[in-house]
């Protein structure tokens, strides 16, 4: 089935799955994690209610409890999964996807991510193989309003930034349930109503025509700082002063601040195989050593656990803490970042004064390419450069991240869509554009 991904099930409303497929995955899940009481939120997505409803009816018909949070952010479900001890729960979002998809996060106890290596390959072969069997003894859905205690979370970390003047983009998605109630009416919002038409622009803030809108209304008011969430509101990114866009993975180096310098957490810092050597370099000046893993909170969350970490980061935006249960909340990141920023101001520091110190090389972003064959398209621009030039460091377990002396390089099929993936950093704009137009080069073969 086309919807089961690696770390999710995802795909076209009643192209990719169907309502039967969600009744299904209702009905196996309590079978799946070994518990009769689920924990389910969903977002504002036109088809979020008929999902929900299919969803509830198989867990209920299966004798398990549904735990009804309602409409809530994805890191929400998180939180309540591990503070309130669930063995599973379920978002209903397909994140930052377009309005026509929707999906399932799902995850187990302590907010576990369950991906396919975990537990829906399990689901997807029972999907095919057994048909569900109402039980006599059926479950019930429960009313779970959680906001109130979320908020109070969360307003351990609302430190003093009235310093800041901030844009803040909602995106129309799940941030607009949360926002006012922690920054307050000073920001300027954009599309802080719930909307799963998603009119103004998609909720994919790694799109750059998707944060036009931010960067305009940052430099047309002389904000200091802009923020935009996507759909489900577990990633969140930044444009500077200038409405320049922040590439993510940067500010892992700016919460370093918070967690290594002002908090001196320790423990390694979980980063993914696309970050940037500025970060790790950046915080290995502060003492801390950089762990570089795989993408996708599938394996992040997993991992940091695993290592005791104390905070990380994705190229694609999310964050990672251990005052989280070691899962990615959007909502936390921004308030510790803008603290840093906050911080930094009252030094005389603008954001983008901070972003030049951390960020070195020259970098050229995810560049996405369509290839049919993309296993033999990564063998050979790994061979063609190991061939040429004696690597420092081989990676290999998200396609290969190759390190040479002055540049470095990450290709990598994608795991949930139809592209491979390429990053590439030097040490100058000269040599990046010479190594990004040798890769095309090779690419083009495979096109």
């Amino acid at each position: 089935m086309n919807a089961f991904k690696a770390y999710d099930f995802r795909g076209k409303f009643e192209e990719d799955f169907t309502l039967e497929d969600v009744y299904k995955i209702g009905y196996f899940l309590p079978e799946l994690l070994n518990t009769r009481k689920i924990l389910v939120g969903r977002d504002a997505r036109l088809s979020s209610p008929g999902m929900f409803e299919a969803l509830a009816r198989g867990i209920v018909e299966a004798g398990a409890d549904v735990y009804d949070m309602g409409l809530c952010t994805t890191p929400m479900v998180y939180y309540f999964t591990a503070k309130h001890h669930f063995e599973a729960s379920v978002m209903i979002t397909a994140s930052h996807n377009p309005k026509e998809y929707n999906g399932l996060k799902i995850s187990r106890a302590n907010a576990l991510p369950v991906g396919y290596d975990t537990g829906l390959a399990t689901l997807e072969k029972w999907l095919t193989r057994t048909t569900p069997k109402p039980v006599l003894k059926q479950g019930k859905i429960i009313n779970y309003p959680v906001k109130a205690e979320y908020l109070s979370f969360l307003s351990r970390y609302q430190y003093d930034i009235s310093n800041l003047n901030m844009v803040i983009d909602c995106s129309n998605g799940m941030a607009s349930l949360l926002v006012k109630d922690i920054f307050g009416q000073k920001p300027i919002y954009l599309y802080d109503i719930l909307d799963g038409h998603f009119p103004n622009h998609e909720a994919n803030p790694l799109e750059m025509k998707n944060v036009k809108d931010l960067s305009q209304k940052v430099t047309g008011t002389f904000s200091d700082i802009g923020v935009i969430f996507d759909g489900d509101a577990d990633r969140v990114m930044f444009v500077d002063e200038h409405g320049k866009f922040i590439p993510p993975d940067l500010l892992i180096a700016v919460l370093a601040h918070y967690y290594i310098l002002e908090k001196h957490e320790e423990g390694q810092v979980i980063m993914d195989i696309r970050t940037s050597k500025s970060v790790s370099e950046y915080i290995e000046k502060m003492g801390c050593e950089p762990y570089i893993w795989r993408v996708g909170r599938a394996y992040a969350a997993l991992k940091l656990r695993e290592i005791n970490g104390s905070f990380g980061g994705e190229f694609a935006g999310h964050y990672y803490s251990k005052y989280f249960f070691y899962s990615d909340s959007a909502m936390l990141a921004a308030l510790l970042i803008l603290h840093v920023f906050s911080q930094m101001k009252t030094k005389g520091i603008s954001v983008s004064a901070l972003i030049s110190r951390i960020a070195v090389y020259a970098n050229s972003g995810e560049l996405n390419f369509k290839i049919a064959n993309k296993e033999g398209a990564i063998e050979t621009v790994k061979k063609h450069f190991l061939e040429q030039e004696k690597a420092l460091k081989i990676m290999d377990f998200d396609g290969y991240r190759i390190e040479f002396e002055s540049w470095w390089f990450n290709i990598r099929p994608s795991n949930t869509e139809p592209y491979l993936r390429l990053l590439v950093e030097a040490r100058t704009q000269e040599l990046l554009t010479l190594k990004i137009n040798e890769i095309e080069n090779i690419l083009r073969q495979f096109a």
